[in-house]
């Protein structure tokens, strides 16, 4: 079926039916060449042959068209109506050709009336219809144990009839431990296979062994064949002979009779033939006393008595056998035997288990019985009178029930985890003279039960955790161990559920449940998030469940990623601060303060300060620690009048990180000394006049010019307040205005080091107001006004002091510098605001 099968699929596909002519149709050496596949159909036309050779068809009956035979038998024929040449006899082309490549058919076409004769070659072409087969279906080979790995074996080659792809293509080896194969391709395209030994055989361990080669084709479908390989293992001597035990212990009464058995040893070689004949022989260990006592066969191994054995005169004899094989390079084992000679007491005590439970849980309660033995011994008298016991450190303990009858019970609580398995050995011993003693063991396995809860390391795991890590990152790995057995000792791990801060902690951390490593689930902000504190759970899969947990304590650690930022002096993004001050400044005076602050850590945040840039470097001194400016000199003549100062603020962070303000300072002439008056400490504010205000030095009269002055003078005497014991005067500050955006501001701090900055404020031209805050703790709030006069200053102070009136519990310091004839202003402020 298959075979027609390929045989329309050819038909349907081979429409390649040519024709190879001579360059004239006419010429006698024309040859009509036709291609078909072999197994064509009987019937199943080749091609129109009357029409290719140029022939009418009406006459072909007539000119008595035919065709040749072939090896005395007609394959092909013309239908004289149609002038179609069709297959007669179907054609196996591994029969026409056998073994060639190539398959052609030659045929001669006649025709009379005039005589003409036609050459027609037609080519066979191969189907797979045939399947590979090996020669023999089966194969032998006789291999040595002792043969090395990577040894070659040729096996027989399988046999295709097709030609080509339809041939042999392949082996394949059924899988085998110790064999597989290569193969090989000869001159002639043909396919081989070898055997080759991947490894070592061992005759002791399988004597044969069965293998399937199989031999595929390149048809499509392909086809198979297959071939048996029966591999003989062939013995070398490679194994010693080896006793039953290794020591044999053997009590013989005395009065033994001669010629008695003693014991039979056996030995065992694994190997075959010679080298599997044993012969047996005492050792030089052996004494003479002995081997005069008792005979060895050589042959089988049996001891016999060999003269009388007398207890008093020799009560053990021990000796040494020795079990050599036949084999070249013979191998040998030994063993020893005692034998113990005993008095008249010939019978040992017995003992059988009658029943026992095995395995039991480790829960099992005290008193419950184990097993049920029983004791006895033939002989009489003391002789037949058997003590039993068990090893003392075992928690079990027997307990008479009846006549020779004991039970084995539980005497403490076991517990499996200490000692999983006990050997129980029964010893029981007469009363003779000597006693005789037998024992019996038995294997007592304990059950687990779920009676130990899942242990932590540790109580509590303190977890560092570098701010900023990336979410899913593994933090620790926390890890309990059980000592149970099964599903008691599986453990699953799991957060105990918590809000923080409206978060769940599910949302912040995760933990794989089967190997307890935690990981983070967020990216987290030291700045916001500092600590976390959680309990995991480690529960078991026991009946039921037991389970502990474990604090977990993160720490959050900080790094430098925030810059510091400067809040005073205070300036718009990416202005410069400009500041005046007298040329008549002292040395050390104050002139400026810088300040800033940095979110981060107590380490990450110690703010260092230094000048980036500096007009003259020997003019001012900048203090790293605090940001103070002051005046390493006075200023001389040659100073310039503007001075650029850049100051640089860094953390002490790891790279450290900086912010820079530009301060520009111009030198101005100072007008009049400043006075200032202290009120009361805890309420201070400043009203400075304005910076500047030049005497017009006109050419107008003399006397003019002293008559104000006189009257300024009268002014000034009349409406100066005393001065406060409590606070002595300030000493004259330095005059300076500075166009700040703050002014008018209120700023709230929990700080003290606001508190700093603000107090350095107050030489700034600015009115501060320190005031406490109703109900929040130890806050100020603090108020700055610029320097101004008239009527638009009075109108702030007194919206300042309506609008904290109510909380005012202490005074505080007007500080005017000005030129005298605006301080009246200032004095006015100065009891309007007290309380």
């Amino acid at each position: 079926m298959e075979s027609h099968c390929l045989v329309q699929r050819w038909r349907r596909r081979y429409v390649s039916v040519f024709l190879l002519l001579s360059t004239t149709m006419n010429t006698p050496s024309a040859v009509t060449h036709y291609s078909i596949p072999e197994e064509m159909e009987e019937g199943s036309v080749v091609a129109n042959l009357a029409t290719d050779l140029g022939l009418d068809v009406k006459t072909l009956n007539r000119r008595k068209m035919r065709l040749d035979v072939v090896a005395n038998k007609k394959y092909l024929e013309v239908n004289k109506e149609t002038g179609e040449l069709y297959i007669l006899q179907k054609m196996d082309r591994e029969h026409l050709c056998s073994s060639k490549t190539n398959c052609f058919l030659k045929l001669d076409a006649t025709i009379e009336n005039p005589l003409r004769m036609f050459n027609i070659e037609l080519e066979i072409m191969d189907i797979n219809d045939n399947s590979p087969y090996f020669r023999r279906d089966e194969m032998h080979l006789d291999i040595s144990e002792s043969t090395a790995i990577g040894e070659r074996f040729s096996l027989n080659n399988a046999v295709d009839p097709d030609v080509g792809t339809n041939s042999v293509k392949t082996y394949h080896l059924r899988e085998s431990d110790h064999f597989n194969i290569e193969i090989q391709a000869g001159r002639d395209g043909s396919k081989f296979a070898d055997l080759i030994l991947k490894k070592a055989l061992d005759r002791e361990q399988q004597e044969v062994h069965h293998l399937i080669l199989t031999a595929v084709d390149g048809g499509v479908p392909s086809r198979t064949g297959t071939a048996n390989i029966i591999v003989r293992v062939l013995d070398t001597n490679d194994n010693a002979p080896q006793f039953d035990k290794e020591s044999y212990i053997i009590n013989v009464m005395e009065n033994f009779p001669i010629g008695s058995l003693v014991v039979t040893l056996n030995a065992t070689d694994l190997d075959e033939g010679i080298n599997s004949e044993i012969i047996y022989s005492y050792s030089l260990y052996t004494s003479e006393k002995t081997q005069a006592t008792f005979s060895l066969n050589s042959n089988n191994g049996e001891i016999t008595v060999k003269e009388m054995i007398n207890y008093e005169d020799f009560r053990i004899y021990d000796m040494e056998v020795i079990a050599t094989d036949k084999g070249t390079n013979s191998l040998s084992g030994q063993c020893k035997i005692t034998i113990l000679v005993t008095d008249m007491n010939d019978n040992h005590p017995e003992i059988s288990i009658k029943s026992y439970q095995s395995p039991i849980k480790e829960d099992t309660a005290v008193d419950t019985v184990i097993a049920v033995v029983s004791v006895g011994d033939k002989d009489s008298g003391e002789n037949g009178i058997v003590d039993i016991h068990i090893a003392d450190e075992l928690p079990f303990a027997l307990r008479e029930s009846s006549d020779n009858y004991y039970e084995l019970v539980v005497s403490e609580p076991l517990d499996r985890e200490k000692v999983p398995e006990y050997d129980i050995t029964f010893t029981v011993t007469d009363r003779g003279s000597p006693p005789l003693s037998d024992n019996e063991t038995m294997t007592l396995e304990l059950l687990d039960v779920n009676d130990n809860v899942p242990q932590f390391p540790q109580s509590f795991y303190t977890i560092p955790v570098m701010e900023n890590n990336a979410p899913g990152a593994l933090l620790s790995s926390l890890t309990a161990f059980d000592p149970d057995l099964h599903e008691n000792q599986y453990l699953v791990y799991f957060i105990i559920e918590k809000e923080i801060v409206n978060t769940s902690i599910s949302m912040l951390f995760s933990i794989n449940p089967e190997n307890g490593n935690l990981y983070a689930l967020k990216t987290f902000d030291y700045e916001i998030e500092k600590e976390f504190l959680f309990h995991i759970e480690a529960r078991d899969s026991g009946v039921p469940p037991l389970s502990s947990n474990v604090t977990v304590h993160i720490i959050i650690v900080d790094q430098n990623d925030n810059t510091p930022v400067i809040v005073s002096p205070w300036r718009v993004h990416g202005s410069v601060v400009e500041d005046k001050i007298p040329r008549s400044t002292d040395k050390g005076s104050l002139v400026s303060k810088v300040i800033a602050i940095d979110t981060d850590s107590v380490q990450n945040s110690r703010i260092t300060y230094q000048f980036l840039q500096v007009t003259d470097a020997t003019l001012f001194s900048l203090d790293q620690y605090n940001g103070d400016i002051r005046t390493m000199r006075m200023f001389s003549y040659r100073d310039p009048r503007h001075q650029r100062l850049v100051v640089i603020a860094k953390d002490n962070g790891e790279p450290a990180l900086s912010a820079t303000v530009t301060i520009k300072l111009s030198t101005v002439e100072p007008a009049v000394k400043a006075y200032s008056d202290m009120t009361e400490v805890p309420l201070e504010y400043d009203i400075f006049s304005d910076l500047n205000l030049y005497l017009v030095i006109g050419l107008g009269s003399v006397s003019f010019l002293l008559l104000i002055t006189v009257l300024v003078t009268c002014v000034l005497k009349c409406q100066k307040p005393m001065p406060s014991k409590a606070a002595p005067p300030s000493r004259n500050s330095v005059i300076s205005e500075r166009n700040s955006t703050i002014a008018d501001s209120t700023l709230v701090s929990n700080d003290a080091y606001w508190y700093s900055m603000f107090l350095a404020e107050t030489r700034k031209g600015k009115l501060v107001v320190r005031q406490p805050v109703p109900k929040a703790g130890s806050r100020y709030i603090v108020s700055s006004l610029p320097r101004s006069t008239g009527p638009d200053r009075d109108q702030r102070l007194s919206r300042l002091y309506s609008a904290g009136k109510k909380d005012l519990h202490v005074g505080f310091n007007i500080i005017c510098y000005n030129f005298v004839s605006v301080c009246s202003p200032g004095r006015f402020l100065l009891h309007f605001l007290q309380p």
